[in-house]
């Protein structure tokens, strides 16, 4: 298998470029890449010093950019304001096959826009999903669509299914993943007239044999582990995503004061440690390092905004994984299946 090129965004993120171009050396070494790093030479050459490497290491590639795509930047205007932006940059090279993934923690909002002007979607996708794994009682589920698109159709969310579907088992190894629709009940009349409507369309692609969709799921059963696709618009997945977050701060905060209480429960926190350790990098998104817009035509990954060297390492792992799975030529192939003729 050839040695693959992964192209990082080292001006993106809360903490770049250091940390951006630390992450960026974990990576390669870890993975066995080669890395093209796109931003100001300059910073990145001191970042390069500052992790104690004086000359540009082999495999190791710098690709200048003058500008940086800030969190305020409007993402509808900023890549004709910023064409030379290190974003811009990173795109338009993983588009011309410079590179086989891109990977940033820059503006969430720019990179997707500047992801579907650019790169462009798959011929026949309405929309890109992020599309986070999530920890469940079981091992993890696809959570898509996770805030990409607020607003959606059910042709937007029967898309997403399939490329949920199509992710679950090329990346995570999941044969005939169970896909179910996020709802307030399982009940075929829950829901608003999108869930329902879309209910409709994947229940028939699920008796044509083309998904194994499950039908409706309340966000309990679906942590329980009651399904390996969650499909749902981009605002219900975020503050199902958020809330995720948030309940897990909260669990970890609250077990480590009862353990705190007292000599003998300091004790048992001891023995126990290493599973809580456990349930701590379940939640913690640095161990996770991004997520990929499926259904974009080239690998790009979105690292969070104050990705670690950590986030951004795993980050390049996660990009060489989605770059290797061939996804996007199952998204291409079947690109028939996901449209509603409403005739």
């Amino acid at each position: 298998m050839s040695r693959m090129k992964i192209i990082i965004d080292a001006m993106g993120g809360d903490n770049a470029p250091l940390e951006i171009v630390k992450g960026a050396l974990q990576g390669k070494e870890r993975f066995d890449v080669d890395i093209v790093l796109t931003g100001d030479t300059t910073a990145i050459l001191k970042a390069l010093e500052e992790c104690g490497v004086k000359e540009l290491p082999q495999g190791v590639e710098i690709a200048h950019a003058d500008e940086v795509v800030e969190m305020c930047d409007d993402p509808a205007t900023v890549f004709r304001r910023k064409k030379n932006s290190s974003m811009a940059l990173g795109l338009n090279m993983v588009k011309e096959g410079k590179g086989d993934a891109f990977v940033s923690a820059g503006s969430t909002g720019a990179l997707l826009t500047g992801a579907t002007l650019l790169v462009k979607r798959v011929r026949g996708i309405r929309r890109a999903a992020m599309a986070p794994t999530i920890p469940t009682t079981t091992g993890k589920a696809v959570l898509i669509d996770c805030g990409a698109n607020a607003e959606c159709t059910p042709e937007y969310l029967v898309q997403f299914a399939y490329l949920g579907s199509f992710y679950a088992s090329r990346v995570l190894g999941i044969e005939q993943p169970r896909v179910g629709l996020l709802n307030i009940g399982a009940e075929d009349s829950k829901g608003t007239e999108l869930q329902r409507e879309t209910l409709r369309w994947l229940r028939e692609a699920g008796e044509a044999g083309h998904l194994n969709f499950i039908g409706n799921i309340e966000a309990k059963e679906a942590i329980k582990g009651g399904c390996d696709v969650i499909v749902t618009d981009g605002f219900s997945g975020n503050v199902m995503l958020k809330t995720l977050e948030g309940v897990g701060s909260l669990a970890g905060s609250a077990i480590k004061g009862i353990f705190k209480k007292n000599l003998l429960t300091k004790l048992a926190a001891l023995i126990v440690m290493p599973g809580l350790n456990d349930f701590k990098a379940m939640m913690d998104p640095n161990k996770v390092g991004g997520t990929a817009f499926i259904g974009i035509s080239k690998p790009v990954i979105k690292a969070h905004g104050s990705s670690n060297a950590e986030a951004i390492e795993n980050a390049v792992g996660q990009a060489v994984q989605f770059a290797r799975s061939g996804i996007i030529a199952d998204i291409e192939e079947n690109i028939g299946l996901m449209k509603i003729d409403r005739e």
